[in-house]
């Protein structure tokens, strides 16, 4: 594939780590980004090792819109064909109780640098002509609200409202340019200590999750919701009341925060 370029926001980790091998194994030269660039050291080592690839490590804090932008302007002057923004973190409890200082920076991370990244990659794909831009989700931003992961649910909706307003965009120009959200359910990754939840139903494993979402990017499926337990939950709120949805999804987010102490 030669010279060709992917981009991994979030790679240190998780999904964003499984993704990053999974392009690389295409044959894709990796660009990775994250702020624990010791985890991005060992994937670039072994990339070179396993596949003959070249990886480039950028240490970028997309909490700020500075650090978006700067993160851009170091990249830009590659060919990158594929772009994955996968940076992004939750929280659970209360609105009233959880804490505002990180309730601020989900929105940062979640939602401003997403439309940020989004914005100038799109530009980048359209002058290019072509490209895969893959915004992260989750089914959370499926569902009308989630009571207790009441933030997290929001930035989430934001991100796949953006993403099918981009799409029907592209669509209606008869641009080449693919945009599509993955809204995975449980993955058994770090997400769960960080936003200090248990799931309540078993998680997939993020390799399962990014060898999936890969293959339906490059299908150029818009909305790409792995297993088909999370494909009907995600279509109950369609056949009930909105306020009957937000009360079940309240019961499946307690279930999660309390799981631990049972």
């Amino acid at each position: 594939m030669g010279e060709l370029f992917a981009v991994v926001t979030g790679a240190s980790s998780g999904i964003g780590t499984e993704m990053a091998k999974y392009l690389a194994r295409q044959g894709y030269d990796m660009i990775l980004t994250a702020r624990r660039t010791d985890r991005l050291d060992k994937l670039r080592r072994a990339f070179r090792k396993r596949y003959g690839t070249k990886s480039v490590i950028i240490s970028a804090d997309l909490s700020t819109q500075e650090g978006c932008t700067e993160l851009y302007e170091k990249i830009k002057d590659y060919d990158i064909e594929v772009f994955i923004n996968n940076a992004g973190f939750g929280d659970a409890g209360p609105f009233a109780e959880t804490e505002l200082d990180k309730d601020i920076s989900m929105i940062d991370v979640n939602v401003r640098a997403v439309h940020i990244l989004t914005k100038l990659m799109l530009r980048y794909f359209k002058d290019r002509g072509t490209g895969y831009l893959l915004n992260v989700a989750s089914s959370a931003g499926l569902f009308p609200a989630g009571p207790f992961m009441a933030t997290y649910y929001a930035t989430k909706a934001y991100v796949t409202s953006l993403t099918s307003a981009i799409a029907e965009e592209l669509r209606e120009e008869g641009s080449d340019v693919y945009i599509g959200a993955l809204c995975p359910g449980p993955v058994n990754t770090e997400f769960n200590e960080v936003a200090n939840v248990q799931f309540a139903l078993k998680g997939i494993s993020p390799k399962y999750c990014a060898s999936y979402a890969m293959k339906q990017m490059f299908k150029r499926k818009e909305i790409i919701v792995p297993t088909f337990r999370m494909k009907v939950a995600v279509l109950g709120p369609r056949f009930v009341n909105r306020r009957t949805a937000v009360r079940i999804t309240a019961g499946q987010q307690k279930k999660k925060i309390y799981k631990k102490d049972l």
